[in-house]
């Protein structure tokens, strides 16, 4: 399970560095994130010290591509704290299984839209907030923060139907 998870975060990060951060969509205004995906794949039981430890390495690494350090950090650490405690509450009843990761295949796509929608617009929130440094104008923000969201989470989804699609054929 490790190797596919280091293999999946360094892929994440190129892919989002090299490709997705030059995508100009509405001049700018909407800015998808992908490279959390790989944070929002991390198995259910990584110790919550080892996903907090994960998410401020990748958005460290983030930071060193796209610019001003700190931000992909913080944002990125916010998002490796709340994980856990989302994840929790979205726990069925029965727990999840060991070695399992949050897949659409697995636990359905109302519990992963929930799940990576919260966390998707945790980061953002977090990401473009301390990228201005200001509040105002307040909802051309939440605007910018909410499309951003929804932008990832169907590049997200999209990503996990491909992951589907090669697993049925391997």
């Amino acid at each position: 399970m490790i190797p596919i998870n280091i293999l999946r975060i360094v892929f994440m990060v190129f892919l989002q560095a090299l490709v997705v951060s030059r995508l100009q969509v509405l001049d700018g205004f909407i800015l998808p994130w992908v490279y959390i995906f790989a944070i929002l794949m991390l198995p259910f039981e990584t110790p919550k010290w080892l996903v907090l430890v994960i998410a401020f390495l990748v958005g460290y690494i983030m930071d060193l591509f796209s610019g001003p350090m700190g931000m992909h950090m913080t944002a990125c650490t916010v998002l490796g704290w709340l994980q856990p405690m989302v994840q929790r509450i979205l726990s069925p009843r029965e727990g999840y299984e060991v070695n399992q990761e949050p897949t659409i295949q697995k636990q359905g796509l109302r519990w992963y839209l929930t799940y990576a929608g919260i966390l998707t617009f945790c980061h953002h929130f977090v990401l473009f907030f301390a990228e201005t440094l200001r509040i105002t104008p307040f909802f051309y923000q939440m605007g910018h923060i909410l499309f951003s969201a929804i932008a990832t989470v169907l590049l997200m989804l999209i990503g996990q139907y491909l992951i589907s699609v090669q697993k049925g054929r391997g």
